[in-house]
């Protein structure tokens, strides 16, 4: 048991630009890879398979983070508050809807 938070970030595109907003967010693993406390920080995309079942939001940020403060720091980082800023929040944005949860290896006492 420890005290790692495990996110997925996932991200429904707008219309025709799933592969645009792939690349942009791609760009965000190098420097987050040398946070502090990153265990991993990986973009997929959904795949059709019969155990699957598909939904709308096709990229996904798998990530690991060492603690919930090493989590907060990067959520705090000026790339990341300018990728929700510009593509989330601006109406021009390529980001339709995303939703960020996160989970615990620990189980209930």
């Amino acid at each position: 048991m420890t005290s790692r938070v495990y996110v997925l970030a996932q991200f429904k595109p707008k219309e025709g630009k799933e592969d645009e907003l792939f690349e942009i967010l791609k760009a965000l693993e190098p420097d987050s890879y040398r946070e502090e406390g990153c265990i991993q920080y990986m973009l997929t995309r959904q795949i059709s398979h019969p155990s699957a079942t598909n939904n709308e939001y096709p990229i996904v940020f798998n990530e690991i983070w060492e603690n919930a403060e090493a989590w907060s720091a990067h959520g705090r980082r000026k790339q990341i508050q300018h990728f929700f800023e510009t593509q989330v929040q601006a109406e021009t944005g390529l980001v339709a809807d995303v939703i960020v949860t996160a989970y615990t290896d620990e189980g209930h006492h």
